[in-house]
């Protein structure tokens, strides 16, 4: 293999470089980056009236390539993260799926899924009413006022996020002074149970905030409310 090495001799001129340009002319097609380094002509009067416009395209051309970098950068971005959530929104709920009863179930939501969703505290709990009394016997278990799911959610919701959350206790019990920002999904009631919620808490203000996808929450939610049918129907 024969390397060629420039020295002071055979430093390439602006002929030699303008010969290689014209007998390559897909250059910098294949080579975009390296325009956008470069500096074009200024625009000036020709004389006739006419005026150059190549810096202006050259210019167009470069701050096109720049935004298409930037948003090509955004999407990698927005996917690594995407990923990262259905991958620990399945971790979660194949936890949940392990579950061996309603008792083993409600440990795993408090006290395994804050590590596995990455956040600060994982709660649930059912309002009070006489369809919640097997539920409101399990470890962890919140009591919830009645109608306190269509205050926090919206009536009829299923998915709140909550830029700034300010709980008195009622969702995160004693965890409650440190929990900044949350995310609240509700638990539809069955023939066993009362309505209920499953909420993920941050420590970070605006941890959750209304622009973010809520389809991976809900999923969790709908699992949750599932199993919790399944085990509690059967006590």
């Amino acid at each position: 293999m024969t390397t060629n090495i420039l020295t002071t001799d055979t430093l390439l001129n602006d002929d030699d470089i303008s010969q290689y340009l014209l007998d390559n002319p897909d250059f910098f097609s294949r080579n975009p980056e390296i325009l956008v380094q470069m500096q074009g002509p200024i625009a000036a009067d020709r004389g006739d009236g006419v005026v150059d416009f190549q810096s202006a395209m050259v210019d167009r051309l470069r701050d096109e390539i720049q935004n298409l970098t930037a948003c090509t950068q955004d999407v990698i971005e927005t996917s690594r993260t995407n990923m990262t959530y259905l991958t620990r929104t399945h971790a979660a709920v194949l936890a949940l799926l392990s579950a061996q009863d309603a008792a083993h179930m409600a440990r795993i939501i408090t006290d395994d899924l804050p590590l596995l969703l990455d956040v600060d505290a994982v709660a649930f709990g059912f309002e009070q009413d006489t369809k919640a009394e097997a539920a409101l016997r399990l470890p962890g278990v919140r009591m919830l006022p009645f109608s306190y799911l269509d205050a926090q959610i919206g009536e009829g919701g299923d998915v709140a996020l909550v830029r700034d959350m300010l709980d008195d206790g009622t969702i995160f019990g004693d965890d409650h002074t440190d929990i900044r920002s949350a995310a609240l999904a509700r638990l539809r009631p069955s023939a066993a149970t009362a309505g209920g919620l499953i909420a993920l808490g941050s420590n970070m203000s605006g941890a959750f905030h209304a622009g973010q996808g809520t389809d991976l929450l809900n999923f969790l939610a709908r699992v949750s409310e599932k199993l919790f049918q399944k085990w509690l129907s059967n006590t």
